[in-house]
């Protein structure tokens, strides 16, 4: 499956964005989809994930209540929508598919096959 992450920009604290990840070659419904994001000077760090169907997300604890992970299997499409943004949440975001778990989700880098090029979001203060 190839991905492409879109929807970075410029925006202001407070600020909302949503991130899109479109999926080609395979369809997403194969794949529990996660975000992780790299902000300058650090290691890339997990996002939020969500399982094959929908049912099971899980956020990093600095996101949750402000980040939303939703998908759109018909659409082939999965979703950061991303509220009250921080100038902590700059950074190079990018989406991926673990092909391994059916049912669970996973917050381990290393366990996701197929990785997206990156979005950049800049949040100013």
């Amino acid at each position: 499956v190839q991905l492409q992450a879109s929807g970075g920009g410029l925006v202001q604290a407070g600020d909302s964005l949503t991130l899109s990840c479109a999926a080609s070659g395979r369809t997403i419904s194969n794949y529990a989809m996660g975000w992780f994001r790299r902000a300058p000077g650090k290691e890339r760090e997990f996002v939020a994930t969500i399982s094959r169907s929908g049912g099971m997300t899980d956020y990093a604890d600095s996101v949750k209540g402000r980040f939303t992970i939703i998908r759109d299997n018909a659409k082939n499409t999965v979703y950061l929508r991303m509220n009250s943004l921080k100038p902590e949440d700059t950074a190079v975001y990018y989406c991926a598919a673990d092909s391994a778990r059916w049912t669970a989700t996973t917050k381990v880098e290393n366990e996701y096959d197929f990785w997206g090029q990156g979005t950049q979001v800049t949040v100013s203060s």
